[in-house]
């Protein structure tokens, strides 16, 4: 019996450990330090996305507001055939406001998983319907180095009730500016499928921040997914009647 409480209680503390970082906090306090440094209380950006291909690339220019976690507006501006097209996140439902046919879809859970506007994003990783901070738990799996920074690389699984599009997803966090430079998402089988890196670190709005991210999907060469941030504004105030389905048809 002794023998058994000597085993017990390393594991017990190395579980305890697993979860907490050398600084005295959770693996899920850093990734909520993570998200809040990116999103602010509130956002408006400019960016492009770049779909790359080993016969063609494709630029979309976009604008974005969000508001926390709960909101989200996005409308592309560029190319004139798909300008004007509006995605909305409320809470958990995700509309698109479609101009060429004056409809409002709501998009079903099942649609997540799908790509988004041919890119190899989804549209989940778009809205971000899941929360990388509720619809999961989080556990320090030790230290790594990611273009000369050192970072806290961080398990997430998605807890039971969650619907996410993903089974296993690792980040990659700078330990200084609390960056999320890399993203690991793996599919339902246990194989990592897509990895998100991010770099060109620079100030913009006011914040230290990657500007660049890249969403490589690991079996499909020469494939790529480019967003590239131009600007940023955060924390200025935005009424929660922004984000709404009748806004959509106005927003520009």
């Amino acid at each position: 019996m002794a023998r058994m409480k000597n085993i017990f209680l390393p594991l017990t503390c190395w579980l305890l450990l697993a979860a907490i970082s050398v600084k005295g906090q959770t693996a899920k306090e850093v990734v909520t330090k993570a998200e809040n440094n990116i999103r602010g209380l509130s956002s408006v950006t400019e960016m492009s996305i770049q779909t790359i291909r080993p016969t063609w690339t494709r630029t979309m220019e976009l604008k974005s507001w969000s508001k926390g976690e709960t909101y989200s507006l996005m409308i592309i501006t560029a190319p004139a055939k798909d300008a004007g097209t509006v995605f909305l996140k409320r809470v958990k439902e995700i509309w698109n406001w479609v101009p060429s046919i004056e409809r409002v879809v709501k998009l079903p859970p099942s649609m997540m998983a799908q790509s988004w506007m041919g890119t190899d994003l989804t549209n989940d990783d778009l809205v971000k319907a899941s929360s990388r901070i509720d619809d999961y738990t989080h556990t320090m799996k030790g230290d790594s180095m990611i273009a000369g920074r050192k970072c806290w690389k961080i398990e997430m699984i998605p807890l039971p009730q969650a619907a996410v599009v993903w089974s296993k997803v690792e980040m990659w966090i700078d330990q200084k500016d609390y960056l999320e430079l890399c993203i690991a998402f793996y599919d339902e089988d246990g194989k990592c499928v897509n990895l998100l890196q991010c770099s060109d670190i620079k100030v913009l709005g006011g914040r230290t921040m990657p500007c660049k991210m890249e969403m490589i999907p690991l079996e499909k060469k020469g494939q790529k997914t480019v967003i590239t941030y131009k600007s940023a504004a955060f924390n200025q105030p935005i009424s929660d009647d922004f984000f709404t389905t009748q806004n959509m048809k106005k927003v520009k």
